[in-house]
């Protein structure tokens, strides 16, 4: 099995991976949580390829895509946006803001291979936080990665599911 991660600019080959990989994902993570109508907008809303155009585009954004097989397997998005927790209050932080892997990469070694590129791009930072919802099946892989939970959940989560905050 041959995993790379690389940057994601905006291509067809870039925005075809995105397209299917953040549907994909927001299906696998969220359809056992939200009702299909929610779950339906969040995506056409977040996932079309205008708004992820957008995103790519934005200057405050990093997007990684994890390939097996050249075959696109996950992703993530760093990003400097968003309300930092208060203990991150004037220190250089970064956020992962969206991280996943497709449940037909199983292999431990894909999420690990995302997440330690994810880290490499922060390491300039003083901190990395992220804030997922509090039943995440990835939650004990950041907190491995030296993630501690707070004990506020930041900023609430955008789909309304009870959030958890994490920092490393």
């Amino acid at each position: 099995m041959n995993i790379i991660t690389k940057f994601t600019v905006v291509t067809k080959q870039g925005m075809d991976a995105l397209l299917m990989l953040t549907k994909e994902l927001a299906r696998e993570k969220y359809s056992g949580l939200l009702q299909q109508k929610v779950l339906d907008k969040y995506i056409s809303e977040n996932f079309n390829e205008r708004a992820l155009i957008a995103e790519i585009n934005n200057i405050s954004n990093q997007w990684l895509v994890v390939y097996v097989d050249d075959q696109p397997a996950g992703y993530a998005c760093i990003t400097s946006k968003g309300k930092r927790p208060e203990s991150l209050e004037g220190k250089r932080a970064v956020r992962i803001a969206d991280f996943g892997v497709l449940q037909k990469y199983p292999a431990p070694a894909v999420r690990d291979a995302l997440l330690e590129k994810c880290l490499a791009v922060c390491k300039p930072y003083e901190n990395v936080w992220l804030t997922e919802y509090a039943a995440n099946p990835l939650l004990p892989l950041f907190e491995n990665k030296g993630f501690t939970r707070q004990q506020s959940a930041g900023q609430p989560h955008e789909l309304s599911l009870a959030a958890v905050c994490l920092i490393a």
